[in-house]
């Protein structure tokens, strides 16, 4: 019951940090401190075996150094630099492929909506909830794509499975 608690934290997580990436085009530090800070709980408790924690923590920190690489080269911000990590930790090496990989074509995907909306929709006339994002032209919402990526990676989580084999027993 506990393990569901925190897995459903995590969905929950990174949901609001998609959310609050289209409002604001930021991703606040404590959302991404909670995700990497939640994963510790849940591996003493899922108890998968300090190799697989291992690799788990391992992969969280080859994300780590390669994202903020990728945040001071200029390819994203601070945020989603903090988030793939806390992802990853989460997702492991097994989700760790399918993370990127649904990232990337989320990403994708999102710049081009993006872009066309900006051009389509006059300036003035987007709704309060997306105005950083349609507006401001500043840049995209890349924690959209990250969260989209993690909820694909989820089922190849050994900390994640079992909450998502309870939520497809209730549906």
């Amino acid at each position: 019951m506990i393990l569901a608690l925190f897995a459903a934290s995590f969905f929950a997580l990174c949901l609001f940090a998609a959310l609050i990436d289209i409002e604001t085009l930021t991703i606040p530090n404590w959302l991404n401190g909670w995700l990497a800070f939640l994963f510790v709980p849940t591996a003493i408790i899922a108890a998968p075996g300090w190799d697989v924690a291992g690799w788990h923590l391992l992969v969280g920190a080859i994300a780590f150094v390669v994202s903020v690489g990728l945040f001071f080269a200029g390819f994203y911000g601070g945020g989603d630099a903090k988030f793939i990590p806390a992802v990853m930790l989460w997702v492991g090496p097994a989700g760790a492929a399918p993370f990127l990989v649904a990232t990337a074509m989320a990403g994708g995907i999102l710049t081009i909506l993006i872009v066309i909306m900006r051009a389509l929709v006059p300036r003035g006339v987007t709704p309060g909830f997306g105005v950083a994002t349609f507006e401001d032209r500043k840049g995209i919402p890349y924690g959209v794509a990250i969260a989209a990526g993690a909820f694909y990676a989820a089922p190849a989580s050994p900390l994640l499975t079992d909450f998502l084999s309870q939520i497809a027993r209730f549906s």
